[in-house]
This record gives C-alpha cells, sequence and structure tokens, in this order.
C-alpha cells in the first residue's frame, strides 16, 4: 500500500516536473500556522459532512436534525481547542514524523472524549443526546485518517519534487548501522534541501533484521564482506553512522572502502534538530584520525586537573599547531592565568580572536617576544611569576634549517636555554620542552639542534633546582603548520600532483591533541629529568597514506591523481626513530607512555659547549657550526646534505 501510494506522488511529481513547477516549489517558503489550521478546519468539517450524508442513508442521525447547527458548529469548536491545544498545526508538514502524528491523534481522540462526555452530561440533564456514539467514532477515524493523509501528501509529493530532477547527481550510499544514531542520520538525509545522496538502505554485518525495514528503506543482506554487499546493490558510498563501531572494524571499513574505490563518509553524532538541519556539512569525507590506522590513544585528565588548575602557565610558540592546541586544553583545568608568548603577530591575533569568542573566562594575557632575547624574557618572568613553562617555541622545517643552521641555535638552542635557565632563577615549579623524534640519531642541523636542546634541559637536574625539567618526545603531527596532510589536502584539490620525497619512506604520526595531551600528561607525572615517548603504533608509508588520502577525496591514484616522487630533501631521514642506540626505555601507570634514559652530559660541560656553539652561530660561519654541534651530538650523521663531508 506504501509503495503504491509511493508511486502515485512520484507519478505526481514527475508530471508536473514537466512544466518547471519544482523550482516555484522550491522557492516557497513554509505554510504559515493559521493556513494550516484552515486547511484541517476544512477536513474535519468534511469529515463531519460525509459522516452526516452516511448515516443519514442508512437512516441514522449522526448529529440530530433539530439541532444540526449548534451541533455542527460545537464539534467545530472542540475541534479547533485541541488543534489549539496540541499545536498540530505547527510543525513543517513536509517535514512532518511520528509525533506529528501522535499529535493528531490526541486531538482526535480528546474530541471523541469530550463530545461523549457532553452528550452524557445531556442525558443526565434530561435532555436528547447530542450526537450518535457509532458516527461520532466513524467520524473521529476519518478525521485522523483524512489529516494525516493530507500531511504524507505533501510529504512525499516534496520529496519527490526535490529528487525527481537531481537523482542522477545524488550519490548511492548505504547507512552502516542501524542503532539509533544511524536511523537519525538517514532520516535527516531523506528530508534534507538540497539532497546530496540516495539512500539505498541500511547494512546490519549481524543479519539479524535483514527482513524488515527502517524508514521504508530495506535492511541489506552481509554477503561474504562489505564490498561484495556495495557491488550486489550499486552502492557508490558508504557512510559510517553507528555510533558504538569501535575502532578495528572502522579502520577495516576504511581501507575496504578504498580498496575497492567506494567513496567513504562518516556522520556524526546528532543531538538535536541543529545537527540535523546541517547533515550534509557535517558528514565529511574523512577525519584526519582516520589516517592513523590505530586508535586513538586516551589520557587520565584526572593528574592533569591536579597539577595545573589555579597556576599561572606560561605557553611558548603559543600561535603554533602545538602551542595553540596545548593552550586549547590548558582551559578546561581552570589556570588562573595563561600568558601566550610568539614572535608570529597575525597568528597570535588569530589565536586571541579564537579565545574571545569562545567566551573564556580564564584571564589570558598575548605577549609578542623572541625567545632568543633574554632581556625581554627576564622582564616576563618578572612580571607574570608563571608555575608552568610550556615550551613549543622551536624552528622545525629540516630544509631550512640546513641552510640556516644559525638560526636554528638562536632558536632551538639559546632560546630553549634562556627559558630554561630562567625558569631556576624564578623558582618555576615545571618547565616542560616539546621535542621531536628527529632528535634521536639526528640526521638533520633541525634535529641535532633539539638533541643539543634536550641534553641541557636534562643536565639542569644536576644542580637540583626547585624546578622539575620535563622533555616530551614525538613523531610527525598529523595536520599542524607545514606537515604533509595540508599539503596534499592542498595538491590533491588542485588536481595534483600529490609530491612525496621518496616512495620508501616512513614516518610515525599522531593527532595534534594526542601530542598535546602526552606534553599535558607529562608536566603531570614528570619528577625532573625524564623524556618520554608514546607508543605510536606501526609507522605509516608516506606513499600509502597519500593513496589513501587521494582514494578518501573520491579519485583514482596514479589514474585521476598523479603521485610524483622529488627526492629527498637535505637532511631528510627515510625513517626516524624514538630512540637511539644508546637508550633504555622504563614503563609508567600508561602502557603507551614511556621513559627514555638517555645518557646525558655534566651541567657545567654542556653549558661550555653550547656557549662555543652560540658564539659560532653569531659569525654566521655554518660549517663551525655543524662540526661543534657534531661535536656535541656524536650520532648526529648528515644525510643528503653538504655537512656530510664534516662526519
Amino acid at each position: 500500500m506504501i509503495n503504491k501510494f509511493k508511486f502515485f506522488t512520484s507519478s505526481i511529481a514527475e508530471k508536473y516536473t514537466e512544466i518547471n513547477l519544482p523550482a516555484s516549489l522550491k522557492k516557497l517558503n513554509y505554510l504559515p500556522n493559521w493556513v494550516i489550521l484552515v486547511i484541517d478546519f476544512c477536513i474535519v468539517l468534511f469529515s463531519a459532512l460525509i459522516t452526516i450524508v452516511s448515516f443519514n442513508a442508512i437512516n441514522l442521525y449522526y448529529i440530530l436534525p433539530e439541532h444540526l447547527v449548534i451541533g455542527l458548529l460545537y464539534y467545530l469548536a472542540v475541534n479547533i481547542f485541541f488543534f489549539w491545544f496540541f499545536k498540530t498545526y505547527s510543525g513543517i508538514i513536509r517535514h512532518s514524523s511520528f509525533v506529528d502524528a501522535l499529535y493528531l491523534f490526541y486531538s482526535q481522540f480528546f474530541t471523541f472524549s469530550v463530545l461523549m462526555i457532553t452528550d452524557y452530561v445531556q442525558i443526565f440533564l434530561g435532555h436528547e443526546k447530542l450526537v450518535l456514539t457509532t458516527a461520532s467514532l466513524f467520524n473521529a477515524f476519518l478525521s485522523l485518517i483524512l489529516l494525516f493523509l493530507f500531511r504524507i501528501t505533501v510529504k512525499q509529493i516534496f520529496q519527490q519534487f526535490y529528487s525527481v530532477n537531481d537523482k542522477q547527481n545524488l550519490i548511492k550510499a548505504v547507512i552502516y548501522g542501524i542503532d539509533s544514531n544511524s536511523i537519525a542520520v538517514a532520516n535527516a538525509l531523506l528530508i534534507e534541501n538540497p539532497r546530496r545522496f540516495s539512500l539505498i538502505g541500511f547494512v546490519d554485518v549481524k543479519n539479524e533484521n535483514t527482513s524488515k525495514r527502517i524508514l521504508n528503506l530495506p535492511i541489506l543482506k552481509y554477503q561474504r564482506s562489505l564490498a561484495v554487499t556495495m557491488r550486489v546493490i550499486g552502492a557508490e558510498a558508504i557512510i559510517i553512522a553507528d555510533s558504538s563501531l569501535d575502532s578495528p572494524i572502522f579502520s577495516k571499513i576504511i581501507q575496504k572502502s578504498i580498496d575497492y574505490n567506494f567513496k567513504f563518509f562518516r556522520a556524526p553524532i546528532l543531538n538535536s534538530n541543529e545537527d540535523k538541519k546541517n547533515i550534509s556539512r557535517a558528514i565529511k569525507k574523512f577525519e584526519i584520525t582516520d589516517l592513523l590506522g590505530r586508535k586513538q590513544i586516551e589520557l587520565d585528565t584526572t593528574a592533569i586537573a591536579s597539577s595545573i588548575s589555579q597556576k599561572i602557565i606560561l605557553v611558548t610558540g603559543a600561535a603554533g599547531s602545538i602551542g595553540s592546541e596545548i593552550t586549547r586544553q590548558l582551559i578546561q583545568f581552570n589556570p588562573s592565568k595563561i600568558i601566550l608568548l610568539d614572535q608570529a603577530e597575525t597568528q597570535l591575533h588569530e589565536l586571541s580572536i579564537e579565545l574571545k569568542e569562545n567566551n573564556i573566562e580564564i584571564p589570558v594575557s598575548y605577549v609578542i617576544a623572541d625567545v632568543r632575547k633574554k632581556e625581554e624574557l627576564n622582564t616576563i618572568f618578572e612580571l607574570y611569576q608563571p608555575n608552568i613553562v610550556f615550551h613549543a617555541a622551536a624552528y622545525k622545517h629540516v630544509p631550512l634549517m640546513e641552510i640556516n643552521p644559525s638560526q636554528a641555535i638562536f632558536t632551538n638552542v639559546l632560546g630553549t636555554k634562556n627559558l630554561a635557565d630562567l625558569s631556576i632563577e624564578y623558582d618555576v615549579e615545571r618547565f616542560v620542552m616539546i621535542s621531536t623524534d628527529k632528535a634521536v640519531n639526528p640526521s638533520s642541523v633541525m634535529g641535532a639542534s633539539k638533541r643539543i636542546a634536550e641534553m641541557y634541559v636534562q643536565s639542569l637536574g644536576d644542580i637540583k633546582p626547585k624546578t622539575k625539567f620535563i622533555t616530551t618526545r614525538f613523531g610527525n603531527v598529523l595536520g599542524s603548520n607545514g606537515s604533509v596532510v595540508p599539503l596534499f589536502t592542498k595538491q590533491i584539490n588542485q588536481g595534483g600532483p600529490v609530491t612525496i620525497t621518496h616512495p620508501d619512506i616512513i614516518r610515525y604520526f599522531m593527532t595534534i591533541p594526542e601530542s598535546c595531551q602526552l606534553v599535558l600528561e607529562a608536566c603531570a607525572m614528570g619528577s625532573g629529568g625524564e623524556i618520554y615517548i608514546f607508543d605510536m603504533g606501526e609507522p605509516i608509508k608516506i606513499i600509502d597514506l597519500a593513496k589513501k588520502m587521494i582514494r578518501l577525496a573520491g579519485y583514482l591514484p596514479e589514474i585521476e591523481i598523479e603521485i610524483k616522487s622529488i627526492g629527498l630533501r637535505p637532511g631528510e631521514k627515510l625513517f626516524e626513530e624514538l630512540l637511539n642506540d644508546s637508550s633504555k626505555t622504563q614503563p609508567t601507570h600508561h602502557e603507551k607512555i614511556m621513559i627514555s634514559k638517555d645518557e646525558y652530559i655534566d651541567n657545567e660541560i654542556i653549558s661550555a659547549l653550547i656557549s662555543e656553539l652560540i658564539n659560532n652561530s653569531y659569525k654566521q660561519n655554518s660549517e663551525k657550526i655543524v662540526i661543534q654541534m657534531k661535536k656535541i651530538v656524536p650520532e648526529y650523521k648528515s644525510l643528503n646534505s653538504v655537512y656530510e663531508k664534516l662526519d
């Protein structure tokens, strides 16, 4: 019956499409409430007239002839009252739902009940019955059916009008999952305008409900694999909407989608009507976290909260990807004040606008300063008296630092030394340095400069200051400024080619939130002198990452988007390490966090070596700078660099 009705409304839609009616309909605003109320009034009046005529034909009277006018007016008045009481006219007809049908039922049930009560009161008072009970019941059902059919007809015709011209452009998709969120997503997609997807059905991998339908869409039988199921039904895309889907299955679905060139979309959790209105914008082709190939690392925030609450926090490099995310995460732990320091004026201004728009109640100071200038930093420490320092300021681009070694020393080494020394002088409780896996067995100026900074920070534990010095070391950060993901995204959007440096290059990856959680966790658990590292799972081949991003964007790698190798950049390795050859690790309370037990140099020795290195940097003699760096870090071996001759 429902399918026949849909065919009927579809036929109407296709007929009127030929005279361009859909375009005019699409321009219409929603009908005013009073118009809907008038239509409903006409429907119940029509229903009453049908009932009167039908029962008169069999010599029964719905309303006695002598009371016809007053009885009909009373009937209509009661209907209008309950239409008003249940607001049956306030919904948008073409978006009618089960709730609207329920309110229609309530209005007719209570109308019938009031009429019956009125009759019994009439009899009790010795008057004649106003209406016939059987006829009144018939009228209530007829009114309910006609009111409901009116809404269904409008809903179906509008859906057909909106889709009939666009069917060829819609993406044929299946919804993965049959939980409440999956149904909510499907329902939102069916009524959205303009439509983006043509839904074929739901996928239930358990095959427990394949004989049933949801929203008049079939629950599809899972045949051997998802790819086979989708090919059998002619689907082009899969929308993951199941809110309970665990990470291994999720990763497997992504990989299968990629392998068989299906489009892959991820739907959000729908919590409100506003979510449903913006469903198309909320459904994304992929998230950065989908590229990890592993479950995101989650940390216990209890210890973090106790170490940060009501503390004055200084964040250097605050305008960068890591510094700004640290700031966002710090805010939830209620520090008494945050000082955001960076030399990048525009980016710091943008961060200030973001925080102000979010109505942050915590006092925030924005400071333009250079970590290389100790006098400036001294003024800042004296003014704000920070309790904790998160040091994220650094030069990080390997090729640029390879041709500017003095700048790497000034920012990465001298800047770190300035901040660490002032932290001791001003009795900072904790100093957390953010380092990189490129500091391990470094092959570049940048990596070596970060390793020297690590060594200096570690050495300060020898002089037993009040300050606890802690280092965090992690791999490449997905989505950070200058990382491969934004670069690949830009290149894919431009139609290619996607450039990689070498087909065999591999990297460890983590997300920005993950890396910042590590920093905060290290701050909470560190007792001083440690280098914390993450177990980031298996390293990822950059070429596989490029192919995955191309396929998730809906293109075929090497066919529609070229992947081009441009050669290793100066100082670049094929693979990075988290530990050097002489390092040992010890576990922590979190299975994904380890402490690297690196050997370190006495503070007096490393201080003297760094002073000499800084003096060479002022002379701008690149070779002398690199020679001195190799002396401080014996494992530093240059790769694909002019400095290889110095090894």
